[in-house]
């Protein structure tokens, strides 16, 4: 399956297919067998050193990209942990700067994967061990560990002590999953996604979060008093606006930064994020020299990305591509606020069956020019005529990317949107690898 990627490695690749035929055991949730897992690995989760801990719906890598380049700003050395891969599964785990390398990655699998084999774990579960297991191996000043799914019940919640918890901004995604019948959890929508996310709390830790309507921000708070964590909230306990600069300010006083390199008026709010969560923690010491240099810095692929120059760029001369791998109708307005001043798109648009068509195509309106529906690779997608009842114009279908690109006729840039599989896909085909 797509998910789990292909390795040139032969040894990473015997270990990738081990994973491809895990599952996850239907209707088992809680964290007791990955306890057990790095129970039986030497419990490496408890030998990292201060680290910090981001869920959220929508702009979780990108807050974890702005804190690995502030803590870098600062000389530090760090190891980062996000997901999903793009293009290579070593993606998930940087080790001191530098993404795993094969070797380390299919001795660490094979380990993780013969330790756990009759637990029945699921890809996340060994992918999470094998991670903590690298950065307990190598030294580091600081880590930073993006949550996968929900936050309650992912596999990395069993950190004991954290330098800070941060939750990005909350919407609804993974109805399924996050929205499940349950008894004793908030039955608001909203409200119950944030209480998955604030389960990552922990006792006298800062949970940091951005500003959310009132029940949620009111399930962020229960939990946080329940733990007995220290929130420490948006308009309450810090404060940031974005203009030319980022104004931000909080109980230690007013600073002044730069607006994010990364495209799109929500980064600002991202970077805020990872500002506060530094400065409402006392582990690690990070100036604001350091959080400047690194708003700059920081790089996240596949979130409003401007492809360069490629095999694939070149399918389509004297046009802009953008790429996004957003699926939900926050990511589809935050994309809509981008484009909002610019002239009108074409849109490349692959989704999974699963995801909601509208979630990208209405919010950019009377936006495009064109859409064009392919394939998101390996996966059960939305074909054209899902799109097309959410939109006022024709909707085409093409086998992939290179022909949608091929056959447009109309001037006018493009964005390829809807998944990230497809846009590890599109990284792929445009040899603009991840690093």
């Amino acid at each position: 399956m797509r998910d789990f990627a292909v390795s040139d490695s032969p040894a990473v690749q015997a270990q990738l297919d081990r994973l491809a035929a895990l599952s996850l055991p239907q209707g088992r949730l809680g964290l007791e067998t990955i306890r057990a897992i790095l129970a039986r690995v030497g419990n490496p989760q408890k030998r990292l050193p201060p680290t910090f801990h981001v869920a959220g719906t929508n702009g979780k890598g990108s807050t974890c990209a702005y804190l690995r380049a502030m803590l870098e700003a600062q000389g530090l050395t760090v190891h980062a942990a996000t997901k999903p891969h793009l293009v290579r599964y070593n993606e998930r785990i940087r080790i001191a700067g530098s993404l795993i390398d094969d070797d380390l990655l299919a001795t660490l699998l094979k380990d993780v994967l013969d330790a756990s084999a009759d637990l029945a774990p699921s890809f996340f579960e060994v992918t999470t061990a094998a991670m903590f297991l690298a950065f307990a191996a190598h030294p580091a000043d600081a880590c930073v560990i993006e949550v996968g799914l929900g936050g309650r019940f992912d596999a990395t919640n069993v950190l004991d002590r954290p330098a800070a918890c941060g939750i990005a901004s909350l919407g609804i995604d993974h109805e399924a999953f996050l929205l499940r019948p349950e008894a004793g959890v908030p039955e608001n929508p909203l409200a119950r996604i944030a209480f998955e996310k604030a389960s990552i709390a922990r006792p006298g830790v800062p949970l940091v979060t951005q500003s959310y309507p009132l029940e949620a921000a009111r399930a962020v708070i229960e939990v946080a008093q329940q733990v007995g964590a220290r929130p420490r909230m948006r308009d309450l306990d810090w404060f940031s606006e974005a203009n030319e600069t980022i104004a931000y300010r909080d109980s230690q006083g007013e600073i002044v930064l730069p607006l994010p390199t990364l495209s799109g008026s929500h980064q600002a709010d991202n970077a805020a994020l990872a500002v506060a969560m530094l400065r409402h923690q006392d582990m690690v010491a990070v100036s604001v020299p350091a959080m400047a240099q690194g708003i700059c810095a920081a790089r996240w692929p596949a979130r409003l990305q401007r492809l360069g120059d490629g095999p694939l760029t070149a399918l389509a001369p004297g046009r802009t591509i953008w790429l996004d791998g957003g699926h939900n109708p926050d990511a589809g307005h935050a994309i809509a606020r981008h484009f909002a001043d610019e002239p009108a798109l074409h849109l490349i648009i692959g989704m999974l069956a699963n995801k909601d068509p509208a979630a990208i195509v209405a919010p950019l309106g009377g936006r495009l020019r064109s859409i064009s529906v392919v394939p998101a690779p390996g996966h059960d997608a939305h074909a054209p005529e899902d799109f097309a009842v959410h939109a006022d114009l024709p909707v085409r279908s093409f086998a992939n990317v290179p022909d949608a690109l091929a056959a447009l006729d109309s001037e006018g840039d493009v964005l390829i949107a809807g998944s990230l599989y497809l846009a590890g896909e599109v990284l792929r085909l445009n040899r603009e690898w991840p690093d």
